[in-house]
């Protein structure tokens, strides 16, 4: 049965004149848990299905650090309903793309297909959150695929190492501390029966919920849900992710040798939650301080002193307490730690003296356009609407979203940066070049 029905209605005015956009987002719930966000658009005819787990490596523990990631490709690997072939001839088959994503707080899997084949999008999708083919056969190759994967992106990357290294030491407590890739050992040692118990536990219906966007009717759609969804039943939720990390003392400075070409640093500063109003102001502080060319470490550091081959920054958006991230390298001869007394300069800056208004201004604008621009298709507007359900705690906090943008002010950028980013929250990663080992001399002939 339907638990309950809400509609709501999105109007946004673009700055500079860009238009309007408004569109419903309607709220239904099935008796096994499942929450179903319908966003209908009849103006092109296809449609976007999103299911988003409420898990990802934050509701991992030491042992089995990586197994949501796993999961994404497990899976791809077909049911006993739709072995993988029949599955992909189906969305292939029909037009249709999918994919997947896993962050720290949510899995989270799409296709995008014409209209009339949104039945076929949600009977894929429900048979496999309950029928997923998980043998030891499927685990043993998606393992290898992951490992692969974890080679490339951060084991043989110099920055992905970083990135990889500015979690594991910012964080001492909580599981933010490892990337959804996961730990090498972990990947390695994962047993069947923890995916077996993991996938029963945290792709029940009542941890997980469906957006849908497109050319659809709200009443089909909803009865093509119930057929497939309504009959499976919900499992006892996994345990909530109550640990608090504990207040960094101190600056942590960690030199990182690695195979590199140049040296680097990634930097992070202890921020607080996504539903947190601070984050308004530090995400503006971003954009001023990384985002385009008109930026003020851009400008600074790669257009006029051509010190740095890029700097790049942002406050992390994130159901629990993340990071503000700071990243740079050095071109060839250049000081790195003349990059890094330019970006604290910068900071220091904001801290010290108002933003003009029309900087502040330009900044706000920027963001409101950025978010309106995400809004214009359906994959956009599902994943807006999932993200703020996943990183507010409430899909609704969309609809302020822009208005709060607009209220920040200058002092209020000032105030954030002030309390947030200090040395005593920072954790710094310099990154310091080592040449490759030679390889090993040929042997003399005899």
């Amino acid at each position: 049965m339907l638990k309950a029905v809400t509609v709501i209605f999105l109007l946004l005015t673009a700055v500079g004149g860009a238009g309007e956009l408004a569109f419903p987002i309607e709220r239904h719930e099935l008796g096994n848990g499942l929450m179903v966000l319908l966003i209908p658009d009849r103006s092109a005819p296809t449609i976007t299905v999103q299911v988003w787990y409420r898990t990802g490596s934050k509701n991992e523990r030491p042992g089995i650090t990586g197994i949501s990631h796993l999961f994404e490709h497990m899976m791809f690997k077909g049911s006993a309903n739709f072995p993988k072939d029949k599955f992909d001839r189906l969305v292939y088959g029909n037009g249709g793309i999918n994919n997947a994503w896993t962050s720290f707080d949510n899995t989270t899997y799409y296709e995008v297909m014409p209209s009339d084949k949104l039945d076929i999008a949600i009977a894929l999708e429900a048979d496999r959150s309950r029928n997923l083919k998980i043998n030891a056969e499927n685990l043993a190759s998606e393992r290898n695929v992951v490992i692969n994967e974890r080679l490339w992106r951060y084991d043989n990357s110099p920055f992905g190492a970083m990135y990889e290294m500015l979690f594991n030491n910012a964080f001492i407590a909580h599981p933010y501390r490892w990337l959804p890739i996961g730990f090498r050992s972990d990947i390695d040692n994962i047993e069947l029966e923890e995916c077996l118990d993991y996938y029963r536990t945290h792709y029940a219906p009542n941890n997980s919920f469906l957006v849908i966007a497109g050319d659809f009717d709200p009443g089909a759609a909803m009865r093509s849900v119930k057929k497939h969804y309504g009959k499976i039943r919900p499992e006892e939720p996994p345990p909530p992710v109550t640990t608090v990390e504990p207040e960094q003392k101190g600056e942590k400075r960690i030199d990182f040798h690695k195979v590199a070409q140049l040296p680097a640093i990634f930097a992070g500063y202890k921020i607080p939650e996504g539903s947190h109003p601070d984050i308004f102001p530090l995400r503006v502080a971003g954009k001023v301080l990384f985002d385009g060319e008109s930026s003020r470490l851009y400008h600074r550091l790669v257009y006029t002193e051509q010190k740095a081959l890029f700097v790049e920054g942002a406050a992390m958006v994130t159901e629990d307490p993340n990071l503000f991230y700071v990243a740079a390298q050095a071109v060839p001869g250049a000081d790195m730690e003349e990059i890094k007394k330019a970006i604290n300069e910068e900071i220091d800056r904001l801290k010290a003296e108002p933003i003009s208004d029309r900087e502040l201004q330009k900044a706000k604008n920027q963001m409101e356009t950025d978010f309106i621009n995400r809004l214009q298709s359906n994959e956009g507007r599902a994943e807006e609407v999932g993200s703020f359900e996943i990183d507010t705690g409430d899909y609704t906090n969309i609809y302020s979203y822009p208005d709060k943008i607009q209220a920040v002010t200058a002092d209020d950028v000032m105030k954030v940066v002030n309390e947030y980013l200090t040395d005593r929250g920072r954790t710094v990663i310099n990154l310091i070049p080592e040449q490759p080992a030679a390889p090993p001399a040929a042997e003399t002939a005899q």
